[in-house]
């Protein structure tokens, strides 16, 4: 389009350069609220034309910028769509082809700051929230995102938009090292008190400033490091199963609104051990397939030079003890069998007799029907549900799609896996609303191991039966946002926002106390805390605003149906109140000029003193470029290219409000605009997205081949039997395994008074740690749950029958099977 128009301008490297990055952190248990000045200039001897640019990862809000020069006041303004035209911003091309320049996808925030001068400054503030992850050992971590922070070896890396200021060109491995200066403090806060505070970066000393311990300060102490991100981690007091934080409403909000009602904000993480693989266990685990994971999944496998094991090995590393169901949902929506039945040998054998070998007779059945299907059978009681998704292409109704899922993320996990490209974004946003974990499969060779890496994941102990209850005063009440998940995972904590409603008697001596119950193999656990309901705070409100955020993502699935008009006009309320972007709601970059220079007078059909500029949340494409150390330019359209633009969308303004001047004032439900992309389309973290490479696709297509059979052979409980099939994977002739025995008498007794499949279960994990290193991707589980069949038939003497393996086979195995 007329992007293209014109004599490209070259801007120099570091043209723009961060001065000075000044930032406050505020961090309360696992809520970080950051506020940040940073100060640009122009060291080039030309005009540069300068986007601000400002990664946004799942977990962070955006609730206030600003951007100040010489020439003008840039803020960011939320605006409900329905009232702003969007493509006053929405169609500026400075902003969309930042798409296509990335080399990882994933979201960022963008306002084009029009022109430096040669010399000059902007300074910008910009203030976020964030959740922060837990450490295991009950740590809060916080990372200083690269924007505030952007060191000289990140500028190393290929165009992926580290920096804010858009010099518009990449930097190279090269660079000398960047000057500017950072002025960073943290204000730490909790009642369990703050232990201590680590860092990967020089600290000066801790300072309590409250005499229970439970507020200190911590400041950045000399120059920041130049080769690494900074982070934090801050330990409180003894981290329980469950604590809870009161966070004081705004006094100038009115009372019993989201803002003016005090908010708890509830961590809970249940100590959870860890599961000893090969061991009986729970869970659901239903796989939804569709036809490009048919095509490469055969079972049983058609022939060893075919790929065609995922679902082979997936269903045969299943524990004795869950349940499972598959549905080829391109097929029918309806599973192999109506609901989840027990991992049996039977059930197992039944399932892969009816999954279809080719998809030949794939219908048009949709991921959505297979979904509610789902969804609508009930669940196995004490059984985690667990969903594996296989995606070749992105479906048509993917916003309905996200929607189903997400009305059902504190009841299940999902893990997803796609195919092609146009798909990873569902995929990614399916296992984020559900805490599970997105693949992207670019190669046949490795997509089992991928699998299989996920599906140790999955099978990860789980807090089940979660519940909280509340005693408070008289006259209060509690609403838990986003409702309580009914799983914990072991390695996994839940962030919870409850706000409180009423008015007590006495608010400053009033107390709570939370009770979270769960089950834990088959115990129950309950855990009660004491929380005072009249907290000290500093007005920050970073609780309230995550909570906001997540209030907006439980309202989305109504509000996105179009069903009704209230949960849509309750999203917009909350989104302009707390400053949190929605679908409903857009950014507007509103410019009051100090000084009008020659190209923006164009501006002057909108109001005096006043334009709009392209200010966006961006959903980056990505590309898979390699990165590289050599230099690379990024070539912009200069001033004049800009402002011709500028007029073009400013008449467009002009002839589209006097084309609706007759119908003003008769808006109604059938002009309300198609609904936008939910948020858990966009809100995606690249960070948790993993690419299957093919660089050892080879190798495993050839581990694979040797032992996808064996693997066929073994039963669900782990054992295998001895049978001329088994004979052929390990090359011996059938009648050595039943009759060829070493010349000591004790081990000739012990295996004539032995079940069979014993012995064929030693062969087959001894001929399988012949490869140790070669199958552990692939037969870990499968390994683990003959050993532990082995284990419960209390075999004595299990190293004399290794040995008698290894001399049968011509291996030299360790006898290391009985520790396990």
């Amino acid at each position: 389009g007329s992007f293209l128009l014109g004599k490209w301008l070259h801007i120099p490297l570091y043209a723009v350069s961060l001065h000075t990055s000044v930032v406050d952190v505020a961090i309360q248990d696992y809520v970080a609220d950051v506020a940040s000045e940073l100060t640009y200039q122009n060291k080039s001897q030309i005009s540069t034309e300068v986007l601000f640019v400002f990664p946004l990862s799942p977990h962070m809000a955006i609730y206030s910028f600003q951007a100040r020069s010489e020439d003008a006041n840039i803020q960011a303004m939320l605006r409900d769509e329905v009232q702003q035209l969007h493509e006053a911003t929405g169609a500026w091309k400075n902003l969309e082809y930042l798409q296509d320049q990335s080399q990882y996808p994933g979201e960022v925030f963008a306002c084009f700051l029009g022109t430096l001068s040669p010399g000059s400054e902007v300074v910008v503030t910009l203030r976020y929230v964030q959740e922060l992850s837990r450490e295991p050992d009950g740590a809060a971590r916080f990372v200083l995102p690269p924007t505030l922070h952007p060191y000289t070896k990140r500028y190393g890396e290929a165009f992926d938009l580290p920096s804010a200021m858009f010099l518009l060109a990449a930097w190279n491995c090269l660079s000398s090292k960047l000057h500017y200066s950072l002025l960073l403090t943290a204000s730490l806060q909790s009642p369990r008190g703050v232990a201590n505070v680590q860092a990967n970066f020089a600290l000066t000393p801790l300072i309590y400033t409250a005499q229970d311990r439970s507020t200190a300060q911590v400041s950045l102490a000399g120059s920041p490091p130049s080769s690494h991100d900074l982070e934090l981690l801050v330990y409180f007091g003894d981290p329980p199963a469950v604590s809870a934080v009161v966070e004081k409403g705004d006094p100038g909000a009115p009372p019993g609104s989201l803002f003016g009602d005090p908010m708890v904000l509830v961590t809970l993480a249940p100590s959870i051990p860890e599961a000893v693989p090969g061991q009986h266990q729970s869970g659901e685990f239903i796989f939804l397939l569709d036809t490009t994971f048919l095509e490469h999944a055969q079972v049983p496998p058609q022939s060893r030079d075919q790929d065609g094991d995922s679902l082979l090995f997936l269903l045969k590393s299943l524990p004795m003890g869950c349940y499972f169901n598959i549905y080829c949902y391109e097929e029918t929506s309806v599973g192999i069998y109506p609901r989840s039945v027990e991992y049996t040998q039977d059930n197992l054998t039944e399932a892969m007799r009816r999954i279809p070998s080719t998809s030949s007779s794939l219908g048009d059945t949709s991921l959505l029907g297979t979904l509610r299907s789902v969804y609508n059978t009930p669940r196995p009681r004490g059984h985690t549900r667990q969903l594996f998704i296989f995606m070749a292409g992105l479906p048509p109704d993917k916003e309905a799609i996200a929607v189903e899922v997400c009305r059902h993320r504190n009841n299940h996990r999902c893990f997803s896996f796609c195919f092609s490209e146009d798909s990873a974004a569902l995929a990614m946003a399916l296992a984020k609303e559900t805490g599970g974990e997105a693949t992207f499969i670019s190669s046949d060779n490795r997509m089992t191991v991928v699998v299989l890496k996920c599906l140790k994941r999955a099978l990860k102990p789980a807090a089940e039966g979660v519940s909280l209850s509340w005693t408070l005063p008289r006259g209060l009440e509690v609403e838990v946002l986003g409702g309580t998940p009914q799983f914990i995972f072991q390695g996994q904590h839940s962030l919870l926002y409850v706000r409180i409603h009423g008015q007590a008697q006495d608010m400053m001596v009033a107390k709570g106390f939370m009770t979270l119950q769960y089950s834990l193999e088959g115990q129950d656990v309950t855990h009660i805390i004491e929380f005072p309901l009249c907290p000290k705070g500093d007005g920050r409100l970073a609780g309230h605003r995550l909570a906001a955020r997540c209030l907006l993502k439980r309202l989305l699935p109504e509000a996105v149906s179009g069903s009704q008009d209230e949960p849509r006009q309750h999203a917009v309320e909350i989104s302009l109140t707390s400053g949190i972007i929605c679908p409903f709601t857009s950014y507007v970059g509103v410019r009051t000029s100090r000084r009008v220079t020659w190209y923006q007078r164009i501006l002057a059909l909108l109001p005096p003193r006043q334009s709009l500029i392209p200010c966006q949340v961006i959903e980056l494409r990505g590309s898979h470029k390699v990165s590289s150390c050599y230099r690379m330019s990024i070539w912009v359209p200069p001033g004049w290219l800009t402002a011709v633009r500028a007029s073009w969308l400013a008449l467009r303004q002009l002839t589209h409000s006097i084309a609706a001047l007759p119908q003003s004032g008769a808006c109604s439900k059938a002009c309300k605009p198609p609904p936008q992309s939910i948020s858990s389309l966009e809100y995606v973290d690249p960070t948790e997205f993993v690419f299957c490479s093919s660089i050892f696709g080879q190798w495993c297509s050839e581990a694979i081949a040797e032992c996808q059979e064996l693997v066929a052979l073994q039963n669900a409980d782990g054992s295998w039997a001895i049978s001329s099939q088994l004979a052929s994977v390990l090359e011996v002739h059938e009648a050595e395994i039943k009759g060829k025995m070493p010349g000591d008498w004790s081990v000739i007794v012990l295996l004539q008074v032995m079940e069979p499949s014993i012995w064929a279960t030693v062969l087959a994990v001894t001929w399988l740690h012949r490869h140790d290193k070669r199958y552990q991707d692939l037969c870990e589980l499968l390994e683990a749950k003959a050993v532990t069949w082995l284990c419960s038939r209390a075999v004595p003497q299990l190293d004399k029958c290794l040995e008698a393996a290894n001399t049968l086979l011509g291996s030299s195995v360790k006898p290391c099977l009985q520790a396990l």
